[in-house]
């Protein structure tokens, strides 16, 4: 008998979905189904291509209420939230189905040749591992690019979200693109080895954590497969003297809240010059006390639950572990009473080294707030983790900031005074232990094709 993923809903505790494991003869068969449809897929044209993936995002569009509020049972989004995925969703497609001839097209370069261009071709099929906090969005940001690239693709999603998954396959399906596009496979972890090494599989891109995403590379070196890997994060957020303490709090806020805090690129560490941090403190903690959490399916709630019963109780030990350290907490850090995962917005003062709150990345909402010297000591506080995925800084010098947020923060997306966030238009991406490789604009695209020199003599 095969395994059954369970679909929990985090907002009740209770179970609307049991779904098996798909058999070794289904995946074998399914890779196989990937490798013949990049057979086909990758001898259409430009234009072809980009007409399937306009033919997707209308699908997604068609099927926004359902596939949202899916989301929002099977993992817990506010439904506001799991709407503005699906939708974001659409426009990378329509994104990708527009500029990818562009950005596809052969570069001419002079050499001693007659002729000489740089040729971008499809490596075949790529395997998508997958986490369950964008359950949407963080497979159509991959799938776009590695698609319209000629590619085809492989899901494996978290088994939390096998719904999603499903569903996912289903609206390639009904969209009328090729067979062997897009495919699912419920797969558990432990089986994802066996599918990185066979052989029809060219490449992998992994959102997750940084420990499983050093397991997939690892594995994928054996095999000598590219691999692209967007891991944990600890955004930093630098709040400068001249600050506008306004857009500053109400920012971090956003940063820290978007997705019930369960985001790889959340602003998770506040680091706030001593001439600032009690106003920005004291006006943070109002904030997040006034934010609602409940019901994900009421609009009047900013947050639902955690993902998992486990997931929370882990966050709260993070919690209770840096209380025990000397952290100081002025707002929520308790379970409430009641089936739910929730948990309440959070804020940690006195943060130091050597504290889960400091160290290593918070899951969930909870702010921990950094006390800096100046603006040099701000900059070596963002730069003290093994995570570089984004950070922000905020001031109304906007020369001052930018020199900062160019030349001096280690991390892959760097914004001023605004929330960071992934845009199609640019890469995203992490450096250090956040990962290598970048989704999402030109760069995202040409990660999975074979970068060829052609040479005519």
């Amino acid at each position: 008998m095969s395994d059954l993923f369970t679909s929990v809903n985090p907002a009740t505790g209770a179970v609307f979905g049991q779904y098996p494991a798909s058999d070794p003869s289904k995946v074998e068969k399914a890779v196989k189904q990937a490798h013949k449809g990049f057979e086909e897929w990758s001898q259409f044209t430009l234009k072809e291509r980009g007409a399937v993936l306009k033919q997707i995002a209308a699908e997604l569009r068609k099927q926004k209420q359902k596939l949202a509020e899916l989301a929002t049972r099977e993992m817990g989004k506010p439904i506001k939230q799991a709407m503005d995925e699906v939708e974001k969703c659409a426009r990378t497609f329509d994104f990708y189905a527009k500029e990818g001839p562009k950005f596809l097209a052969n570069e001419l370069v002079e050499t001693d040749a007659k002729k000489s261009y740089v040729s971008f071709q499809p490596l075949g099929v790529v395997l998508a591992i997958m986490p369950w906090n964008f359950p949407y969005w963080q497979v159509f940001r991959a799938m776009g690019p590695a698609l319209m690239a000629g590619n085809t693709m492989v899901l494996k999603h978290a088994s939390n979200v096998s719904a999603c998954a499903l569903a996912i396959e289903k609206v390639i399906k009904a969209s009328g693109a090729p067979k062997g596009l897009f495919q699912t496979l419920l797969l558990p972890s432990s089986q994802v080895a066996g599918l990185i090494a066979n052989p029809a599989i060219s490449a992998i891109t992994f959102t997750g954590s940084t420990y499983a995403g050093s397991k997939v590379a690892q594995t994928a070196a054996m095999h000598i497969k590219k691999q692209v890997l967007e891991l944990g994060g600890s955004d930093a957020y630098i709040v400068l003297e001249d600050a506008d303490m306004d857009l500053a709090v109400t920012t971090s806020v956003n940063g820290r809240l978007i997705n019930s805090g369960q985001s790889c690129v959340a602003a998770k560490r506040f680091i706030a010059v001593k001439s600032v941090r009690k106003e920005f403190e004291a006006r943070m903690v109002e904030q997040m006390k006034a934010a609602k959490f409940g019901d994900p399916m009421d609009e009047g709630n900013k947050i639902g639950p955690m993902a998992r019963h486990d997931l929370r109780d882990q966050l709260h030990q993070q919690v209770l572990k840096s209380i025990e350290m000397g952290a100081k907490l002025l707002c929520g850090g308790y379970v409430p009473d009641g089936e739910g995962a929730f948990y309440p917005p959070t804020v940690l003062t006195n943060v130091k080294k050597g504290m889960p709150a400091y160290d290593e990345e918070l899951f969930g909402p909870v702010a921990s707030i950094i006390e800096a010297k100046d603006e040099q000591d701000a900059v070596r506080l963002a730069n003290d983790s093994i995570y570089g995925l984004g950070a922000g800084i905020f001031s109304k010098n906007r020369k001052r900031a930018e020199h900062i947020a160019a030349t001096q923060l280690q991390a892959g997306n760097c914004f001023v005074n605004s929330f960071v966030h992934s845009d199609p238009r640019l890469p995203f991406g992490g450096t250090k232990q956040s990962g290598y490789g970048r989704e999402l604009s030109i760069f995202g695209i040409r990660e999975f094709t074979n970068i060829k020199t052609v040479f005519i003599q």
